[in-house]
């Protein structure tokens, strides 16, 4: 989608020769950066996860020192080796390409842009009519969402036999997928590449029934409770964009393009999480950039900010809502630049508290936890990226416990089926990265570690070491499969198969990232991202189960029955 149908520019961007910068590389700087490189680095290069890339942040630095940390990568942050895909010239050339980057263009989020992508892929009403209850499923709470980052694909999944029943191209870097807990048989998903569909999963295959381009890089979504808006998130152009929720149509913009950020200065501001609230007709997001959360009451007319909550924190992130009394009252907002969880109050729409994590620990809590503990009452729990600790807070804003792990994490998840919070080590290293570490959350200790081997997988007593369980971890290269073309909508499937491709002779470490339970209760689903597989486990006890195979860097899986119980999600 070109740039001019979803924005507006001040000036255009300078595009610079990548041949000018290595002897022998040949790459798209520009276009590898906004892929690999914007999530964590931002759009105009300004930092957030990762450090600030702009020229005078840059000036100061060796080039070479640059280059092997692109190669290398930097152990116990989420900065990656990328020798795999970068030789040394491309390395430096990347480096010469950043130094050398200047933002020309000032992007400005457009509904009239926004509203000429709007696309109809299927038509919705007939397939309501003709599809009143679940084909391919018994219901479509049944229904698990998975995505496969590489591939730009999501899929959705029978979570009680772990069968995949459609699997559908929604743009690069699928981030999010949610369903619509009003009227669960619709389910939508954000790519980082900006596409915004909807599902309809009582239909079979689980058609598109529409899309929209929201922006050039996106993350966060939101339904709100009432079946009736949709609200997602934007990088780049920043801001937010409210759609209908049965048909798409895009309806406001929420630029962020000039805002006051924590330093007093006016610049553009990406849009982190998005959360919709049982506790009020709401919907929340930050401005990561900014420190600042917005809340919009989509209630009245116009749909106005009826909220500004500033000063929260520098680089915000994620964010979860409080479970048990008052339900989805507080927001517990991740300041990874100030290594805090800043506590949002809707009934106040003031700034309640701030939960320090700990120097350096940049909070992480991707879905967060929140439970019922029998001595502390109702408690809540983030991971954190640069350290392996799970930081464990009450209401009153107190931390009550430090759960060390064994390297950085991305997410911790729990449910009322499970004793455990469930914590990965994803940023922790080569070393550490294949563990999930489970949390009682009575004891607030860690009673079980799932450890996922090259070849063999271990269930292990945290307290006395002793295997518990071993399974068969080989591994097997991906089967794929070429596009087909939808019978019920104008998109584009990729078929299946749970055939096992041929044996992995150099099998890799598995990275064990984001433990979702499943909807019905029994199982826990772990994604593996280097190896293409997606583990189940006994929700009760940690025992593996079995896997399902042949996907390309799975993420995220989000359960539908699960979600709908919890607040924002």
């Amino acid at each position: 989608m070109k740039l001019n149908k979803l924005v507006t520019s001040v000036a255009a961007l300078a595009v610079v020769s990548s041949g000018l910068f290595a002897g022998t590389s040949h790459m798209n700087f520009a276009k590898v950066y906004t892929q690999q490189c914007a999530g964590c680095h931002g759009p105009i290069h300004q930092g957030g996860v990762g450090a600030d890339l702009r020229p005078k942040a840059l000036k100061k630095k060796e080039n070479h020192s640059l280059v092997e940390t692109i190669l290398i990568g930097r152990e116990g942050t989420a900065m990656p080796s990328w020798k795999s895909t970068f030789t040394k010239d491309d390395a430096a050339g990347m480096v010469n390409w950043l130094k050398d980057w200047k933002n020309t263009v000032t992007l400005k989020l457009s509904l009239e842009g926004v509203h000429k992508t709007w696309k109809k892929l299927a038509d919705r009403k007939a397939l309501y009519s003709k599809y009143p209850n679940p084909v391919d499923v018994k219901s479509d709470k049944d229904i698990m969402f998975a995505t496969e980052r590489d591939a730009s694909l999501v899929d959705f999944i029978d979570s009680t036999t772990g069968k995949v029943l459609s699997r559908h191209k929604a743009g690069y870097a699928v981030h999010v997928t949610v369903t619509n807990k009003r009227i669960p048989r619709y389910a939508y998903c954000i790519s980082r590449s900006g596409r915004l569909t909807m599902f309809d999963l009582n239909a079979p295959g689980q058609p598109a029934l529409a899309s929209v381009q929201v922006g050039q890089d996106s993350r966060g979504l939101a339904v709100s409770p009432d079946g009736k808006y949709v609200m997602v998130g934007n990088y780049n152009p920043g801001g937010a964009v409210l759609c209908d929720a049965h048909t798409l149509e895009p309806l406001k913009v929420y630029p962020t393009s000039s805002v006051i950020n924590t330093d007093g200065n006016i610049e553009p501001s990406r849009v982190a999480f998005i959360a919709d609230t049982p506790y009020a007709p709401y919907f929340v997001f930050a401005l990561k950039d900014a420190g600042h959360v917005y809340v919009v009451d989509y209630s009245k007319p116009n749909f106005p900010i009826v909220g500004d909550i500033a000063n929260i924190g520098k680089i915000l992130h994620d964010a979860f809502e409080n479970e048990g009394k008052q339900i989805g009252r507080f927001v517990y907002v991740a300041s990874q630049g100030s290594d805090l969880m800043g506590v949002v109050d809707l009934k106040t729409l003031k700034l309640a508290a701030k939960v320090y994590t700990g120097p350096g620990t940049k909070p992480h809590p991707g879905q967060g936890s929140s439970w019922y503990n029998d001595k502390y009452g109702q408690l809540n729990a983030t991971n954190s990226m640069n350290v392996g600790d799970v930081v464990i807070w009450n209401m009153d804003n107190e931390v009550v416990a430090n759960v060390p792990t064994a390297g950085g994490g991305l997410f911790v998840g729990t449910s009322e089926f499970t004793p455990y919070i469930w914590s990965d080590c994803v940023i922790g290293g080569v070393k550490n990265y294949n563990k999930m570490y489970l949390i009682n959350k009575q004891t607030l200790k860690t009673e079980r570690i799932i450890e996922v081997g090259k070849k063999k997988g271990h269930l292990i007593d945290a307290e006395t070491g002793k295997i518990l369980q071993t399974w068969d971890a080989t591994q097997y290269k991906t089967v794929t499969h070429k596009e087909v073309a939808s019978k019920l909508s104008k998109e584009e499937l990729v078929p299946y198969t749970a055939k096992h491709g041929a044996k992995v002779s150099k099998p890799v470490q598995p990275r064990l990232l984001h433990a979702e339970p499943a909807n019905h209760g029994r199982w826990t689903t772990i994604s593996e991202w280097t190896t293409g597989r997606i583990g189940i486990y006994n929700a009760k006890t940690g025992r593996f189960i079995k896997y399902m195979y042949n996907f390309t860097t799975p993420t995220f899986t989000y359960s539908v029955e699960h979600r709908e119980k919890i607040p924002g999600a």
